[in-house]
């Protein structure tokens, strides 16, 4: 009796395949305007990110001197500004931080997609 030959079985590829790496001149016109669309891409994601961070941890001094009685609340024994300075603010640093890295992501691939839809035009 023959033993059946083995077969291997895999899932599907859990990375993306690897970009081919276009290079654009940055001298030339078309260069200036794709490199040009990136940075201002990624400047707005940046910006919007600091403006977030800005309002949310940065305005909680201003909170605290315009309101004193949440400096003496103390939900679960813990005063209100050590909950949200030493405690929740980490939590809101990693989804801030996600967000710009998926935006970043985001402006990257899109650009990716117009160097090679660029590249494979006539």
């Amino acid at each position: 009796m023959t033993e059946p030959q083995r077969v291997r079985v895999t899932g599907p590829p859990r990375r993306r395949p690897a970009v081919r790496r276009v290079d654009v001149d940055e001298d030339t016109r078309l260069g200036e305007v794709y490199l040009g669309s990136l940075m201002r891409a990624q400047l707005s994601i940046a910006l919007r990110t600091l403006a977030v961070l800005f309002l949310g941890v940065g305005s909680l001094p201003l909170l605290f001197w315009l309101a004193p009685g949440l400096v003496r609340t103390a939900p679960f024994g813990i005063p209100l500004p050590w909950l949200l300075l030493g405690v929740l603010v980490y939590p809101f640093l990693f989804l801030l931080g996600r967000w710009y890295l998926r935006g970043a992501e985001r402006n990257e691939a899109s650009y990716a997609d117009l160097l090679r839809s660029d590249d494979e035009a006539p």
